[in-house]
């Protein structure tokens, strides 16, 4: 997969305000760790997260994507009426219909002029829409667009804390349950468009992708029967292994697409899950650790936003600078896997 015209313009983060330590969660689950003897201090020694923030009011993902829309307009050239796709790409979504992107396209201010749709892939939705949304440049049929993502994992993380106190589990049958512990919250929009509109732009320059669908059970989440809410239950184990399998496979693709080495990459930013996914990644595709740029140990695992909502954050802390290349490697459930290139 080569991208040849498509640049991101701007790149913008949002980070909700109310933090939860690991230490406050756990806290919340006192009676749990007191009958099981677990002990304190266990999720942030096993994931590397201090913390993850949430708003401090009910939010629709919309707004927290339009949020950062507004942030990427304001940094962008391009203006609001020259946009003329709007994406909303986040495993959080308002309702079933009509599509989420057209509450963020409202709050964004945008014109009637707009392409507007969602997509969904689990964590790599945000990359998915880069791809497409490049796609759509590379062919002229636009010039320009905005991707956004607005993750509010707040509800889940309250479901999985009634649930753990409610039911009478044991070690063994709270596994498939800890991945929910480690989710936060946060939005990120970038604005895409033709390398004519932003010649300084940070060029898009392709990849690659793989799937496991055979592995789609590793995990997975949904609105429970009796309406009570969002549950989701993971193997964490056997989607970390599994996981990384398919990143070393598609690894392999995404160099020979773009004609790269494992040196190649100056920085590398990664879908954020944990110390652990981060550890056996790096040492898997053989990249230097000093290369990586990490957002989870203070925001958790975000879905869609993690990954772009991870490069913002290192570009505005001067980690990536210009004219390096970046490699963005995403990873979600079902199992999905996709890596691409950018010259900074």
């Amino acid at each position: 997969m080569r991208i040849q015209t498509t640049v991101i313009d701007s790149l913008a983060y949002v980070a909700p305000p109310t933090v939860w330590t690991s230490a406050y969660v756990e806290e919340k689950l006192g009676p749990l760790y007191e009958r099981l003897h677990l002990p304190e201090g266990r999720l942030e020694l096993m994931t590397g997260i201090r913390e993850r923030r949430f708003w401090d009011h009910d939010i629709r993902p919309s707004e927290a994507s339009a949020e950062a829309g507004k942030k990427a307009l304001e940094k962008s050239g391009i203006a609001p009426d020259q946009i003329e796709v709007c994406i909303h790409c986040s495993v959080s979504r308002d309702m079933l219909e009509p599509a989420t992107a057209s509450f963020a396209h409202r709050m964004m201010g945008l014109s009637e002029n707009v392409q507007i749709f969602d997509v969904s892939n689990a964590c790599l939705g945000f990359l998915n829409a880069l791809t497409m949304l490049s796609a759509m440049i590379d062919s002229g049929q636009v010039k320009s667009g905005i991707v956004v993502s607005g993750e509010n994992g707040k509800p889940l993380l309250e479901r999985t804390i009634q649930l753990l106190l409610e039911r009478d589990l044991t070690r063994k049958t709270i596994k498939p349950y800890f991945a929910n512990l480690t989710i936060g919250a946060g939005a990120v929009a970038a604005v895409v468009c033709h390398e004519s509109l932003s010649p300084q732009g940070h060029r898009l320059l392709g990849g690659a992708c793989r799937a496991d669908t055979s592995s789609n059970d590793l995990c997975q989440g949904d609105s429970n029967a009796e309406g009570l809410g969002y549950e989701m239950q993971t193997d964490s184990e056997e989607m970390l292994h599994a996981g990384v399998n398919l990143a070393q496979n598609t690894w392999a693709a995404f160099k020979g697409a773009l004609s790269w080495e494992n040196e190649t990459a100056d920085k590398v930013v990664c879908h954020q899950v944990g110390s652990a996914h981060q550890k056996l990644l790096f040492e898997t595709l053989g990249l230097d650790h000093e290369k990586d740029y990490s957002s989870f140990p203070m925001f958790g695992n975000t879905g869609s936003a993690a990954l772009p909502l991870t490069m913002a954050k290192a570009a505005e802390d001067g980690f990536i600078k210009k004219g390096d290349k970046v490699a963005m490697l995403g990873i979600g459930s079902g199992l999905n896997c996709l890596m691409l290139g950018a010259e900074w």
